[in-house]
C-alpha cells in the first residue's frame, strides 16, 4: 500500500480510504490510486484487513435444499447483493436435514460477520442462535420480536390463491401439504380461510417430502376417491409437489385441468414450462434473498432498523392449470 501511495504521490491512508470505499475522492486522484494499483499489481490482503477491522469480509447463508429452485433464488439473490458490496458469500446445504443443521450453522459463524438463515431453522429455542455473536436476518417470515426477517406472507398467498378457484366455482379443494415447514401451515390455514368463505371445504394430504416426488405418491389417494368427495382442484404446498402430482395424474388417466385443476406456490422457473404451464403464487424468491442480505448488511454496519418482519407482495400466476369448473 505504501508502495501504491508512493506512486499515486498521495498519502497511504488515501489509498486505504479509497480502496475501501469509505470516502470519494477527487477523480484525479482516483484515477492515479488506479493506475498505481494496476501498474504494481497490487492486491488487497484479506487477512491483514481481517486483523485490523475485526472483519471478514464474508458473509453467511444457510438454506435447506439448493437442488430445490426456490432455495436456488434466495442465493441468487443474496450472491448479487454481496458481489456488489465486495463481500464474500459462504454458504451452507442443509439438505432439509433437521439433525445436523445446529452445528453446521454454528461452524459456518466462526467464519462470517454475519448469517442470513432460513425462519424454518427457528424453533421454539432460539438462544442458541443468539450465542452466534453475529448479526442474523432471516428469509422467511419469523414472526418473533427481536429479530429481522424478510418474506412473503403465505396465508396471504394462500387467500389469494383459494379465491381465484373459488371464482371459478371449485368447491372441494385438496391441500398436500408438507409438515416439515411452518410455512405450510400459513398456506394450509389460508387456503381453508378462502374456500371455506366461500362455502367450500379443503382436505389436507400429507407429502413426506418437498419435492416431485411426493406429489406423485399422492396423487392416488387423491384422486381415486368416490366422485362425491374428490376433489375439484389440488394446491401443492410448493410448485415441485403440484408438478409431480400433475404428472402422476395424468398417468392415472386424469385430465389437468379438465377433470382437476393443480396450483401451487413460488413461481419456479419450471411451472411456465411444464403441460399445461402451472398457476401458482410467486413468492419472489430472488428479491427475498436480496433484500435479506441488504439488511444484513446494514446489520453488520450497525445500520439495521428496528427489527421486524418486512413484507414483500406476493403475485398470483395464472396458466392453463386452473378452469372453470364444469
Amino acid at each position: 500500500m505504501h508502495d501504491v501511495a508512493l506512486a499515486a504521490g498521495v498519502s497511504a491512508t488515501t489509498v486505504s480510504r479509497h480502496r475501501r470505499g469509505v470516502r470519494q475522492f477527487p477523480a484525479a486522484v482516483a484515477a492515479r490510486i488506479d493506475a498505481a494499483v494496476a501498474q504494481l499489481g497490487y492486491r488487497d490482503h484479506a487477512a491483514a484487513r481481517s486483523l485490523a477491522t475485526g472483519r471478514t469480509g464474508t458473509v453467511g447463508l444457510v438454506v435447506l435444499d439448493l437442488a430445490n429452485p426456490h432455495f436456488t433464488g434466495l442465493l441468487q439473490g443474496a450472491s448479487r447483493v454481496a458481489a456488489q458490496q465486495g463481500l464474500s458469500l459462504a454458504f451452507v446445504d442443509t439438505a432439509e436435514s433437521r439433525t445436523p443443521e445446529r452445528h453446521l450453522v454454528e461452524t459456518l459463524a466462526c467464519r462470517v460477520d454475519g448469517l442470513v438463515l432460513s425462519a424454518r431453522l427457528a424453533g421454539p429455542d432460539m438462544d442458541w442462535i443468539r450465542r452466534l455473536g453475529r448479526p442474523v436476518v432471516f428469509f422467511g417470515r419469523l414472526g418473533r420480536p427481536g429479530w429481522h426477517s424478510v418474506g412473503v406472507d403465505g396465508a396471504a398467498a394462500a387467500r389469494l390463491l383459494g379465491a381465484h378457484l373459488a371464482s371459478l366455482g371449485h368447491r372441494r379443494v385438496a391441500y398436500l401439504d408438507y409438515a416439515g415447514s411452518r410455512w405450510s401451515a400459513e398456506r394450509r390455514q389460508g387456503l381453508q380461510q378462502s374456500l371455506e368463505a366461500a362455502g367450500g371445504s379443503v382436505q389436507v394430504h400429507t407429502a413426506d417430502a418437498p419435492q416431485p416426488e411426493a406429489g406423485e405418491a399422492l396423487a392416488a389417494s387423491v384422486l381415486l376417491q368416490p366422485a362425491a368427495s374428490r376433489p375439484s382442484a389440488v394446491v401443492g404446498y410448493n410448485d415441485l409437489i403440484a408438478i409431480g402430482f400433475m404428472h402422476e395424474a395424468r398417468r392415472l388417466g386424469f385430465s389437468v385441468p379438465a377433470q382437476v385443476s393443480v396450483a401451487g406456490f413460488d413461481d419456479i422457473e419450471l411451472a411456465a414450462h411444464v403441460e399445461p404451464g402451472l398457476t401458482t403464487v410467486a413468492m419472489h424468491r430472488v428479491e427475498q434473498g436480496a433484500v435479506a442480505m441488504q439488511r444484513l448488511i446494514q446489520a453488520i454496519a450497525g445500520q439495521l432498523p428496528t427489527p421486524m418482519d418486512e413484507t414483500l407482495p406476493q403475485r398470483l400466476v395464472l396458466r392453463a392449470s386452473t378452469q372453470t369448473l364444469a
